[in-house]
């Protein structure tokens, strides 16, 4: 199955689209047998990728939303497109009414089947969530991990200061990311919001201007050139490949979210 993995923030928006598609773009390819991730735009405004790269949203989120309650849904894979940057995604248009419905019905037991396909499927879906909302809190709860994404400014780490008690569900399998500047070392931030693994990543702005669909090109993983968002992202993949790959996920498994449901 599936692995899921949940990229999200507080407040604002400190570029968790990028993020996303910069781990993507620098997952290892000889993780996951060869299968390259696929990113998924799960947040309730609505994506922003299709605009970035002028392309149709459909087939996308909402045609796999769609068949969430088939007896045959099909694969999350038939809603994949190629993005010019290399990486593949299932896109989503903007609007929050159609995607919030969206994202409440891939958070439930059928999504989340749809979303980690058979036990045959490998790879890793990475969910985009934007702002975390009460239906996107869902799909975090069910991911194996949960990167939140912040910049580093004091007023960014306050929301998330004053917020990440709602995270407690998630806290074993929490990774804060923050982007650009910051005047605190990971060890005090991780320190004075309680959270074990924070990572920086540095702010790239040709990195970013061709992952924000604004510059053409396509930015390299390794090699001499690489992107240094591309780099500290591939160290970023790696690691959780490790994690995936030291026996059972420090997530809930399917079965256990869909236990826990039943019981509530």
């Amino acid at each position: 199955m599936r692995r899921l993995i949940a990229m999200a923030s507080i407040a604002g928006a400190p570029g968790v689209t990028t993020t996303a598609l910069a781990l993507a773009a620098a997952w290892p390819q000889e993780a996951d047998g060869g299968v390259r991730p696929v990113v998924v735009e799960t947040g309730v405004w609505g994506g922003d990728l299709a605009a970035r790269f002028g392309l149709p949203h459909s087939p996308g989120l909402l045609d796999v939303a769609a068949v969430v309650g088939q007896p045959q849904p099909g694969s999350l894979l038939g809603a994949v497109r190629d993005l010019p940057v290399g990486v593949r995604a299932v896109l989503a248009p903007s609007g929050r009414g159609p995607c919030t419905e969206a994202v409440r019905l891939l958070g439930g037991d059928g999504g989340l089947r749809v979303l980690r396909g058979e036990a045959k499927d490998y790879g890793s879906a990475l969910l985009d969530l934007g702002r975390l909302t009460p239906e996107s809190q869902e799909l975090a709860g069910a991911a194996d991990e949960v990167l939140l994404v912040t910049r580093g400014g004091a007023d960014a780490l306050a929301h998330v200061y004053a917020q990440v008690s709602d995270l407690a569900r998630v806290a074993g399998r929490l990774t804060l990311c923050v982007l650009g500047e910051c005047p605190y070392a990971p060890s005090e931030v991780s320190a004075a919001l309680e959270v074990e693994n924070v990572m920086r990543l540095p702010w790239d702005a040709k990195g970013a201007g061709v992952l924000g669909g604004t510059r053409h090109g396509r930015l390299q993983a390794e090699g001499f050139r690489t992107s240094p968002l591309l780099r500290t992202a591939r160290e970023l993949a790696e690691r959780l490949v490790k994690a995936g790959q030291g026996g059972p996920s420090r997530a809930e498994s399917l079965a256990e979210v869909l236990r826990e449901r039943s019981i509530r």
